[in-house]
This record gives C-alpha cells, sequence and structure tokens, in this order.
C-alpha cells in the first residue's frame, strides 16, 4: 500500500510560479504608491485615488495568487462565500459611518 501526500486536489494548491508572480505583483503595487506618497509629483486628491486602485488591484492578486480564487467551477462555492463576506462588512462598515456622521450632524445642528 503506498500513500501519497498528493492526495488532494492540485488545482487547489498554487505552484511556486503563482507565488512568485503574487509576491512580484504584490511589491510592484506596493512599491508605486509609496513612491508616489514619498515624492509628492501629483496633487493630493489624485494620488489619493491612485492608491485606492492599487489597492483593489492588490487585494485581487491576493486572492487570485495566494487564496487561489479563481471563477472555475471547482471554486464557485469559495467565491460566492468570500463574495457575501465582502458584501456583509462593506454594509456594516458603510452604515455604521453613515450612523455616525448622522448623529454628528444632528448633535453639531443643535
Amino acid at each position: 500500500m503506498a500513500s501519497s501526500h498528493n492526495s488532494h486536489d492540485e488545482q487547489g494548491h498554487g505552484s511556486v510560479k503563482d507565488y512568485v508572480i503574487g509576491f512580484v505583483l504584490s511589491i510592484i503595487l506596493t512599491a508605486i504608491p509609496f513612491a508616489l506618497v514619498m515624492s509628492p509629483v501629483l496633487p493630493k486628491d489624485t494620488t489619493i485615488w491612485i492608491i485606492m486602485l492599487f489597492a483593489i488591484i492588490q487585494i485581487l492578486v491576493h486572492l487570485r495568487y495566494f487564496l487561489h480564487l479563481d471563477f472555475s467551477s471547482a471554486q464557485r462555492n469559495n467565491v460566492m462565500a468570500f463574495v457575501f463576506t465582502a458584501l456583509v462588512i462593506v454594509f456594516l462598515v458603510g452604515l455604521s459611518v453613515w450612523i455616525i456622521f448622522s448623529i454628528h450632524r444632528e448633535m453639531m445642528a443643535q
């Protein structure tokens, strides 16, 4: 009886190439906003929007290359669970901030 440690589905685990690509992309997506902040060559509003864009792209890189989430049929349940969790977090944080600002505005109006 030969037992193998490779009994897991190979599709669920990343290769060294995937990890290296993800690492290099993460470094690039961190270095560019850092350089924009350290040497302010763009207006502040533009820099903030670029940082937010790079943050969103970096989240997608981490999901793809480190958490191995993709839109294949095998990953559909994981992707749906992630989307639901992200939606709940966005609602909780967004509505909490909205309530706090509304209360602040009402308290300052008196």
